[in-house]
């Protein structure tokens, strides 16, 4: 005890006595210390902290891994992974396919388009991407927000091809908006986005999303661009006369068929694959169904045939002449921040 006293006695003796005074660091001058704060803001992790010091060859290595990180992690990966990954990647291509389908259906685009942004993304970013969590492609939210602000422009029954092109150009405008926010690293701007705003957001989003649904459900040919409750109301009861109780029947069966799958996996999460095949099964079951009843005389709407091969590059159909490029150059912004945001 007495050299536990001691010692204990030495350090406060020690922390009592040896006062160091710290200086106050002399005034910056305002470019010196404006180079300091933007440097914190935008670089507070030096990506390039580890190619200081390295000879080239580990320099140019170091770069390809940073750049595409498959090769960082691909030497590592193991048959373990592999079989995980199949599973996983077999449970969320079931969701994606048909998802892919009416994401385009949403945006009045193609069908073949949404499964290409089903499956073209995901493939690229599992080689330049760092996340293992990221869910990749399109969102109901941003296919909706095409089809309202490029339908006041161009009609996508009027004028398909436009519309398409237009449809890409507003994607490529996306895609190097956010690029661009990458490159500046300018991602700590969500955290400006309020909780509560986004989730308002969604929700909305989600009730829109439902209430145009009730076009397929309905078997209407003709439906608003608009994405406002009112606007779809009117067009759904201005036009009771063309429902079609055949298509009706056959959605809301399916609807019934995914809330008790959704119910039954969250009540044994063991079964979670029932729930992700069941979106997959619906389509299958629906296409035989409506192939065996030809359900298509009766009032019920099908995609038709999907175009076989490789669809040729988008990069030739771009729109950069007015006045249709400020329409796809604002669809494109609002898109992408809207993404980023979801």
């Amino acid at each position: 005890m007495g050299n536990a006293d001691y010692d204990y006695g030495s350090v406060d003796e020690v922390h009592g006595h040896h006062h160091h005074q710290v200086a106050v660091p002399p005034p910056q001058p305002f470019f010196k210390s404006l180079k300091y704060s933007l440097k914190e803001t935008f670089f507070p992790d030096d990506p390039l902290r580890q190619f200081k010091n390295q000879p080239p060859l580990k320099r140019f290595t170091l770069g390809v891994q940073y750049f595409l990180p498959i090769f960082d992690w691909g030497p590592r990966y193991t048959f373990q992974f592999f079989k995980a990954d199949l599973i996983a990647g077999i449970t969320i291509a079931s969701l994606a396919i048909p998802q892919g389908i009416s994401y385009a259906k949403l945006a009045n685009l193609p069908p073949i388009l949404g499964l290409y942004s089903s499956f073209v993304p995901p493939l690229i970013y599992a080689m330049m991407g760092s996340s293992r969590d990221l869910a990749v492609g399109t969102v109901a939210v941003a296919s909706l927000l095409t089809a309202s602000m490029l339908g006041n422009e161009v009609s996508a029954k009027d004028n398909p091809t436009l519309y398409l092109h237009l449809a890409f150009t507003a994607t490529f405008f996306a895609g190097v908006f956010q690029a661009s926010l990458g490159l500046l690293r300018l991602g700590f701007i969500v955290d400006f986005l309020s909780h509560a705003t986004i989730v308002g957001f969604m929700a909305g989003a989600a009730t829109v999303v439902c209430l145009q649904q009730l076009k397929g459900i309905l078997g209407l040919d003709h439906f608003t661009h608009a994405t406002d409750v009112i606007s779809v109301m009117r067009s759904v009861f201005s036009q009771t006369h063309e429902w079609r109780w055949e298509s009706g029947v056959l959605g809301c069966c399916f609807l019934f068929f995914l809330i008790v799958t959704r119910y039954f996996s969250k009540k044994r999460p063991k079964f979670f694959w029932i729930s992700a095949m069941a979106p997959l099964t619906s389509v299958i079951l629906g296409s035989l169904l409506v192939y065996l009843t030809h359900a298509e005389r009766h009032g019920v709407q099908v995609i038709g045939d999907l175009k076989k091969g490789l669809n040729p590059p988008s990069i030739t159909d771009l729109v950069f002449t007015p006045p249709y490029m400020s329409t796809a150059l604002k669809t494109g912004i609002v898109t992408g921040v809207i993404a980023l945001a979801v």
